[in-house]
């Protein structure tokens, strides 16, 4: 059996990056750069004002009264020239007249405006600005030809911005992996199904349905496999045709677990990574590669394997997109807000519920019945790493939490 860090290492020493993939602007949010994107246009095009004010050419003293000859509007065309001695009107975003070294904001002015459209009449200093002030430079955010957005960046809603700025229509990205869900068991029904004695809903799906809506990955569902090898097997050879196959239970050690034998036994080019991690809840989680994508199996208990999903699954679908991630990566520093259980040979992951006060951490553990016991899971908000051979803690003690 494996610690935690080393499943992951074994899953980590296998994965690589999807095939790169050209995909819109407005598709590209949430995805990792696989290529450099060159600045199309300098940012700004012109020296422009980053201020509503006046534009003036040298020092002047308080007090100072200037006549104002003219105004500039964003949108205009550069080419306006700034006589010595006066001023001009300039809005924000505006290209700098020729011969302008600085831009006074409006509220550092009295302006006593000639006619309507306040274009002429004086304007006078009330707190001078030395030189430079207030005048975005051409290009001194992106020059033309210049570096924009790195590879390996993760695009974000601002980046979609970038892109659009400079008219780029399309991002090479790293391709999101396909993924197929199936559950197995003959007491699993579908969650829209009534079930008969002994039955139980399948929450499997729509948990593993949503947390791949997260990453921007839709689930193939395969629906549910009876516990008889022959339906599960041809149910998982559908399956290996995605990158990745998520198979909820049947990996156990009872008579009727059958994934590892239908994996092992039946020439579909498997080989196994690891049957089992020392961790509480998700022990019997089997990790699988062939030739063409990865198989984990998740176990039945709806705790271990939503679990066993955020320790190893969605790191893995997060490398595979480009994004770097790994085993309990992104974790917090924590103070507790309630008891939390020791851990003896393995180490506990409880969930929680997070909020910050006074930028601290706050975690509140919501220790379960078991790792049947769903609705701890389902409500808490992070969860709480308890490491092996831990005595029980209490409120304001340390610990860390990772925030789902």
């Amino acid at each position: 059996m494996l610690s935690p860090e080393e499943a992951w290492t074994a899953i980590a020493a296998e994965a690589q990056t999807l095939e790169v993939e050209h995909v819109t602007r407005a598709d590209s949010v949430g995805r990792v750069l696989a290529a450099g994107l060159t600045a199309t246009v300098d940012v700004p095009a012109h020296d422009v004002s980053a201020m509503d004010g006046f534009a003036l050419c040298a020092d002047v003293e308080p007090g100072t009264a200037l006549p104002v000859e003219g105004i500039v509007a964003a949108g205009d065309p550069p080419g306006a020239e700034l006589r010595t001695g006066a001023a001009m009107r300039i809005m924000t975003g505006a290209p700098a007249p020729a011969g302008a070294d600085r831009v006074i904001p409006i509220e550092q002015t009295e302006f006593d405006a000639a006619d309507a459209t306040g274009t002429t009449g004086a304007v006078r200093i009330v707190e001078p600005v030395p030189a430079d002030s207030h005048i975005r430079r051409q290009a001194e955010v992106t020059a033309a030809g210049g570096p924009l957005l790195a590879a390996g960046e993760l695009l974000t809603p601002g980046g979609a911005g970038v892109l659009a700025t400079h008219g780029i229509p399309e991002a090479p990205v790293f391709r999101r992996p396909t993924v197929a869900t199936l559950s197995t068991g003959d007491e699993i029904v579908p969650a829209e199904a009534e079930p008969g004695p002994g039955q139980l809903r399948d929450s499997h799906r729509d948990f593993l349905a949503a947390a791949l809506s997260q990453l921007g990955i839709g689930a193939r569902s395969l629906g549910i496999a009876r516990d008889d090898p022959a339906e599960l097997q041809a149910k998982v050879e559908r399956g290996l045709e995605s990158d990745v196959l998520l198979i909820s239970g049947g990996v156990s050690m009872g008579e009727f677990d059958f994934v590892e034998q239908v994996l092992g036994d039946t020439g579909l080019g498997c080989r196994f990574l690891f049957d089992a991690v020392a961790i509480q809840p998700g022990k019997p989680l089997v990790a699988a590669r062939h030739d063409r994508g990865w198989v984990f199996g998740l176990p039945g208990n709806p705790a271990s394997a939503m679990v066993t999903y955020w320790l190893f699954v969605r790191p893995l679908l997060r490398v595979l997109t480009g994004a770097d991630d790994s085993y309990w990566q992104g974790a917090l520093r924590a103070r507790l807000e309630g008891d939390l259980p020791g851990a003896k040979w393995r180490d506990r992951f409880l969930p929680c519920r997070l909020r910050t006060e006074s930028g601290r951490v706050l975690a509140d553990p919501r220790p379960p019945l078991g790792s049947h016991d769903l609705v701890a899971y389902g409500a808490g908000a992070g969860l709480v790493r308890v490491p092996k051979h831990s005595a029980p803690a209490g409120p304001g003690e340390p610990c860390e939490v990772l925030p789902l």
